[in-house]
């Protein structure tokens, strides 16, 4: 079964501990950081991230889409996160970058970007416990998948198997009820999806549909 990460970008914030409350069915809660920098879009921060902790026993990680990502890991380890991901593309040193996580208490992932090789993760796969291959360009929640990145997401899955790795590899991006097994099939274990899920009629149903993929 795959591990369901809804992500509260398309929540409504108005409302985020109910709406969080109503995808307790999924396996994580997923949390969109933007700086308007990295990406052109700003969403939230630490603050929120420890308002909302309280509504959920899940586990939570949260996706730093930020440059010079160093500088807030730990306010999001200290407000609650469990992993934190930080972008291959954003990080000057992602090693460092990696152990500043592990420092703060949280587990460390590292994001790829569509158009970024898998080589950078050469010299840091050992180190991680996730790996987010992203199917979209990062910004903006809704978009249209990007098929193309499917064998970069193989490539990765079958370094980590023979690596002997518990690695997990998440998958961000244009993923439906309708195509979740494509993700699967390609390798991921985790899913996020925002749209699919929050606008779904009916968030359960959607959630069981994914883990089943």
């Amino acid at each position: 079964m795959a591990i369901v990460a809804p992500s509260i970008l398309s929540a409504d914030f108005s409302r985020l501990g109910e709406e969080i409350d109503s995808v307790s069915a999924a396996d994580w809660v997923h949390v969109d950081v933007m700086d308007g920098r990295f990406v052109p879009n700003i969403t939230i921060g630490p603050l929120v991230v420890r308002a909302i902790r309280p509504h959920t026993d899940k586990f939570m990680d949260c996706h730093l889409m930020i440059e010079d990502p160093d500088r807030y890991v730990a306010d999001f380890a200290n407000a609650g996160a469990d992993l934190i991901c930080v972008h291959a593309e954003a990080s000057h040193h992602l090693d460092r970058s990696i152990q500043a996580i592990k420092q703060a208490g949280a587990q460390a992932g590292v994001a790829l970007n569509p158009h970024t090789p898998e080589s950078v993760l050469d010299y840091v796969l050992e180190e991680l416990d996730l790996v987010l291959v992203m199917t979209v360009n990062p910004g903006f929640g809704g978009q249209s998948l990007i098929e193309r990145v499917f064998p970069k997401m193989e490539r990765i899955r079958k370094r980590i198997d023979a690596l002997g790795l518990s690695t997990l590899i998440q998958a961000d991006g244009g993923i439906k009820t309708h195509n979740a097994s494509d993700f699967t099939s390609a390798g991921a274990h985790v899913l996020v999806s925002g749209s699919g899920v929050f606008n779904a009629p009916d968030r359960t149903a959607a959630i069981r549909a994914l883990q089943q993929a």
